[in-house]
């Protein structure tokens, strides 16, 4: 009688395993950085800080969505693959948002706390990063999970910049510029993670 190695049930269990401890360790960490940046941002008045705060929250969110998938038929998958884009299109817009009000409302940011707290959620993300980037490829839910992470790094190296460029140039734009491209890479991935989600459900029930 065929054991479930020989099947593969034994690798997609483990797999699946191995997918889930992931998952609830990046949630975590995302859920520990939002409360760190948003207490931060509000504080040094930065909007890449807030920015990037509302990516933790959006992606503990994606995270959520993911373990809940884990365990459901393909086509599940793939529906909570296009709620996670709409929750990453959300964001995307509500940063542009905050961007274009700082914009008329001139407030200049606390450098040092930004590059502090800018550096800890780069390491912070870094960890989650090589936490997913083996599982990639492995399915949709998994690669838009990666693709979020990959994303907070962008951010990250932004807020530092904001902060170097504030000192450099005693100006209050750059932080708000780098808010603004953080949306702008937000909604670039939501557009990528719906079309190919839309593109999986339209997609025959026999190539799923």
């Amino acid at each position: 009688m065929a054991n479930c190695c020989e099947d593969k049930s034994c690798e997609i269990d483990a797999m699946r395993d191995s997918h889930r401890r992931v998952l609830w360790i990046v949630l975590a960490i995302n859920a520990v950085m939002y409360f760190v940046e948003g207490s931060a941002g509000l504080i040094a008045h930065s909007i890449s800080l807030l920015a990037d705060a509302l990516d933790m929250l959006g992606d503990a969110l994606v995270y959520g969505f993911s373990l809940f998938a884990l365990a459901r038929s393909a086509r599940r998958q793939t529906v909570a693959v296009l709620v996670k884009g709409g929750f990453m299109l959300a964001f995307g817009l509500g940063v542009l948002g905050t961007a274009a009000y700082k914009a008329f409302h001139p407030v200049m940011p606390g450098i040092e706390t930004m590059g502090v707290v800018g550096m800890l959620a780069l390491i912070a993300n870094l960890a989650c990063f090589f936490l997913l980037y083996r599982s990639r490829g492995h399915n949709l839910n998994m690669s838009s999970s990666w693709l979020c992470s990959r994303n907070d790094l962008i951010a990250n190296v932004g807020v530092l910049l904001a902060a170097s460029s504030i000192y450099l140039l005693a100006s209050r734009w750059p932080d708000i510029i780098v808010g603004a491209l953080i949306s702008g890479v937000f909604l670039s991935s939501a557009l990528n993670v719906l079309r190919q989600s839309l593109q999986a459900l339209r997609a025959p029930v026999s190539s799923r």
